[in-house]
């Protein structure tokens, strides 16, 4: 996505090469945090009456396809969408070697080269709290999605507890820190208010918001993350250790889904299309 000067978006470049690697600091959001994530997108797909064999889905903001390659293997037609050309290139050489078919899209969140109403679902995770523009990110969205398609999505939220978490445990005490770099700016957390707001302005009904974390006492989160930071064990296995899924508590971080209305499910009578101009899912 956009770039914005008060973190470190350009990790993504940095690191994108070796997503997959269990040593490379971005697979902490592969171990626990896939399945967890996907656990429960698995459920509201089957609670909505949605059979993921064909769907169209879009991911936005894929980096090294963790998230894709699980919804291509339930059978999802899936575009990945992503600015960083390393990661993109790696998504695209680990598909391959998975025999997945993926298509792979270099771009930003903001400026989706893709077809209006063109796809089933589209998700979007850890994501929202790395754009410069939220807002914008959230409407192209909304675009690409058909009328009573699915918007999936995970973020952090903006309170006391995550500045404690994400940026004072993660990313800023020497012991504990899981990279020395800015991942994150609290100023950038996402209320779920705040979210609900930006998703009605795009025709997007937020249908639900669960808890999203580690299930480790955080005891336990301490001693792994001086474990890993010692380098006695991987970032992979930190993350597994981490057991991250849904949880009863939304203060640090949470994810949900959204719903875009029909034609028809507006105030005003039949809602006119925003945009219809763009180009169709480039190819890989």
């Amino acid at each position: 996505m956009t770039i914005d000067n008060h973190i470190d978006n350009e990790i993504y470049d940095r690191l994108g090469g070796t997503w997959w690697d269990e040593d490379n600091p971005l697979n902490v959001l592969h171990g626990s945090f896939t399945p967890g994530r996907l656990a429960y997108f698995r459920e509201v797909l089957e609670r909505t009456g949605r059979d993921p064999a064909g769907l169209r889905a879009l991911d936005v903001g894929c980096g090294g396809g963790f998230l894709a390659e699980e919804f291509a293997r339930l059978g999802c037609q899936v575009v990945g969408v992503d600015p960083s050309r390393v990661s993109i290139a790696t998504a695209r050489r680990h598909a391959t070697s998975s025999d997945l078919k993926i298509e792979y899209v270099v771009a930003s969140g903001e400026h989706l080269p893709l077809e209006s109403a063109f796809f089933d679902l589209a998700y979007c995770c850890d994501v929202l709290e790395h754009v410069a523009d939220v807002e914008l990110v959230i409407r192209e969205s909304a675009r690409v999605l058909k009328p009573g398609g699915l918007y999936l999505f995970d973020t952090i939220n903006h309170t006391a507890a995550s500045q404690i978490f994400a940026i004072s445990l993660l990313q800023k005490w020497r012991l504990t820190r899981v990279i020395d770099t800015d991942l994150h700016n609290w100023d950038m957390f996402i209320t779920p208010s705040e979210l609900g707001a930006h998703l009605r302005r795009h025709r997007l009904s937020l249908d639900e918001i669960v808890g999203l974390g580690p299930r480790a006492s955080m005891a336990r989160l301490l001693r792994y993350y001086v474990q890993q930071r010692l380098g006695r064990i991987t970032f992979g296995e930190l993350s597994r250790r981490m057991n991250v899924g849904q949880v009863d508590r939304t203060d640090i971080s949470y994810m949900g889904y959204a719903t875009k209305a029909n034609a028809t499910d507006t105030d005003g009578g039949t809602a006119t299309a925003t945009d219809t101009t763009s180009a169709p899912p480039a190819p890989s």
